[in-house]
């Protein structure tokens, strides 16, 4: 039997690895588009109904992260590094998780009012995760390694805006805000928003390294 007939019988007969972070791409997508449209929502009710059905797509985001850490067990041949894989999949459900944390921590504090910091991060997180999404689908043939760069560009770029919306966030909730309980719930809101674009960047920066590698 030749050497390259030999190979072949080890390699991956499909694309599982490109498929599930495909599929957790369009999850992270589903998320973020759910979680803007409830902060957006000007019906309480409607608001907190929407905020829990994210525990759903959490749910769907760690079963494909179970998939993908399954696979690793049974494939010896991978598209790229198994590390790289386990932390891209460890990173893309911190997205999912700080998501669903955000949700249910106003659904947790009751918090009906959603001021315009809360809206500015959600739609940098959502930037961000669109970024990404297309850095991911992009992973699959290699062929456009400048474009994965300038979208892992752009999500740093955007957590850096983030960070500047938090600090003003931050400031403008001590300088207006004496009830401390309150000034405690929106803070940690605040943050977790913030943590979302953070755990984008950490899985652009696996995705950078991806590319350096093998590209």
């Amino acid at each position: 039997m030749a050497f390259n007939n030999i190979i072949r019988i080890f390699l991956p007969k499909d694309k599982i690895f490109y498929e599930v972070f495909e599929n957790i791409a369009a999850n992270l997508n589903d998320m973020i588009a759910e979680l803007k449209a409830a902060l957006n929502e000007p019906d309480k009710t409607k608001m907190f109904a929407m905020l829990a059905k994210l525990e759903d797509g959490e749910h769907k985001n760690d079963e494909y992260t179970h998939q993908i850490f399954v696979e690793l067990s049974k494939n010896f041949i991978t598209p790229f590094d198994r590390e790289d894989i386990h932390y891209l999949a460890t990173s893309l459900d911190d997205i999912a998780d700080y998501m669903y944390a955000c949700a249910k921590k106003m659904l947790t504090y009751n918090v009906e009012d959603v001021d315009i910091y809360m809206k500015e991060l959600v739609m940098i997180s959502e930037k961000s995760i669109m970024a990404l999404s297309d850095a991911l689908f992009k992973l699959r043939s290699m062929k456009n390694v400048s474009q994965i760069r300038q979208e892992c560009v752009l999500i740093n770029s955007l957590e850096n805006e983030a960070d500047d919306v938090l600090d003003k966030a931050i400031s403008n909730l001590f300088a207006k805000n004496t009830d401390a309980v309150q000034i405690i719930k929106l803070k940690d809101i605040y943050q977790d928003l913030e943590i979302i674009s953070d755990k984008c960047e950490d899985a652009s920066n696996v995705i950078e390294s991806i590319i350096i590698k093998y590209a």
